[in-house]
């Protein structure tokens, strides 16, 4: 990581930070008559860290497109900043699944940053400042010297520290990371966790469908789905084994795997204290 994150100049017209980031009532989708979201309502303050679990299937990225105003709901509605959602988009940035992404697409690293700010208004070349703006984003996420390098060319965890600049550019307040860590190794989710607090640590409100479930303790928030609110909540108070289990249907071979990263974790944190304790 380069330079702490400085705070990012303001937007002449910022969202009402009093109000929730996101208010959700009865949201119902349905693709082919086929229910995906059953009744989902929650509320997220603003500038909380929010992760949202649930099994394939279980409706979080059509969520996310609720979110971004990109599906309407059947019935009930969402509210971004105490808008629509549809007519909140400048406010919100989305860093998607790697698999979503054309990676052959002809773009090097500061292409793909700069694309946060055609949200705010530039056609055709960027401005001088468009540019500033777009370096700076990358020196946050550490990623200044591969500016000019292929998307494609980057690693797994850097690509997400490239769209999470992205992000940055557009200076949005709500961001939208769809699983982030798959598929990354540990220093790079490590990495990639320490930017994600960084942003909320600006007042931005995070929003992170995640499957690794021996990390929830690093969310503000957790949002239990399975089509719909299992549970909702501190990870202290929700992260149980009973919601756990009603969330995965009973999938317990995946809370045992979080169980052993855990012990492992502990484990060798008090093998470490143990080596560096004064005798």
């Amino acid at each position: 990581m380069t330079k702490p994150m400085t705070q990012l100049a303001a937007q002449s017209d910022t969202p009402n930070q009093a109000v929730h980031a996101i208010t959700a009532e009865g949201v119902t989708v349905a693709y082919d008559a086929r229910p995906v979201l059953r009744s989902v309502s929650f509320r997220v303050p603003s500038g909380q860290l929010v992760g949202v679990i649930g099994p394939n299937g279980a409706g979080k990225s059509t969520l996310l497109k609720c979110l971004l105003g990109l599906i309407k709901p059947d019935y009930g509605k969402v509210q971004v900043f105490g808008r629509p959602a549809a007519e909140a988009r400048r406010y919100v940035a989305y860093v998607p699944q790697t698999e979503s992404v054309d990676w052959d697409f002809p773009v090097t690293v500061r292409d793909v940053v700069l694309m946060g700010r055609a949200l705010e208004g530039f056609l055709g070349w960027p401005s001088r400042a468009d540019r500033d703006r777009a370096l700076h984003a990358l020196e946050q996420v550490g990623m200044t010297k591969y500016e000019r390098r292929h998307i494609r060319q980057l690693s797994g965890g850097q690509q997400r520290r490239v769209f999470l600049a992205r992000a940055l550019c557009q200076e949005a307040e709500l961001l939208l990371l769809d699983e982030p860590f798959a598929g990354v190794d540990a220093a790079s989710e490590q990495a990639i966790f320490t930017l994600i607090d960084d942003i909320r640590n600006l007042g931005k409100t995070v929003i992170v469908v995640n499957h690794d479930l021996s990390i929830l303790d690093r969310f503000d928030h957790v949002l239990m789905l399975n089509q719909r609110i299992i549970a909702d909540g501190p990870p202290s108070e929700v992260a149980n084994a009973e919601n756990l289990s009603a969330t995965y249907g009973g999938r317990l071979s995946l809370l045992d795997q979080a169980d052993e990263t855990l012990r492992q974790r502990i484990a060798s944190d008090d093998r470490h204290i143990n080596r560096t304790a004064p005798n």
